[in-house]
């Protein structure tokens, strides 16, 4: 089981998505997902965009920054999307939106991110883990 790292879904734009529904051990808030657990499911999302470049590289927060437009409710199915904006050699830059079931952004997000391969961040073994972005079907 995972917390926040999971199977985030490629879009034909580069983008990625993930959708998810926070339950009350994410709660802040009566009612409502807590901002830590908003600003890493973001920071995730925006971090795996860099996958598709066509390199074996993976995005290591530098700098985080959201913005929150709306209260984020739980028991609801919430879409998160990440995108590179700018690709800086060593580096990119991400954004993304949290948006809630209706489409309306609830979150606005940017960071910055070192493009590492996978083996010089952690100890990984790619055939028995399932920690990857699969293709949109």
């Amino acid at each position: 089981m995972f917390f926040i790292c999971g199977k985030e879904r490629r879009r034909d734009d580069g983008s990625v998505l993930a959708r998810f529904s926070g339950q009350e051990i994410h709660q802040g808030y009566p009612g409502r997902m807590h901002g830590g657990v908003v600003s890493g499911i973001m920071d995730e999302t925006m971090g795996r965009a860099v996958m598709f470049n066509g390199s074996d590289v993976w995005g290591v927060t530098v700098a985080l920054e959201l913005r929150f437009k709306q209260p984020v409710p739980l028991f609801v199915e919430l879409t998160a999307v990440g995108r590179v904006v700018k690709d800086r050699g060593s580096y990119f830059e991400g954004a993304g939106e949290m948006l809630l079931p209706d489409g309306t952004v609830a979150v606005e997000a940017k960071g910055k991110f070192w493009k590492l391969p996978l083996g010089e961040i952690a100890d990984f073994d790619t055939d028995r883990e399932q920690w990857r972005v699969v293709p949109d079907a």
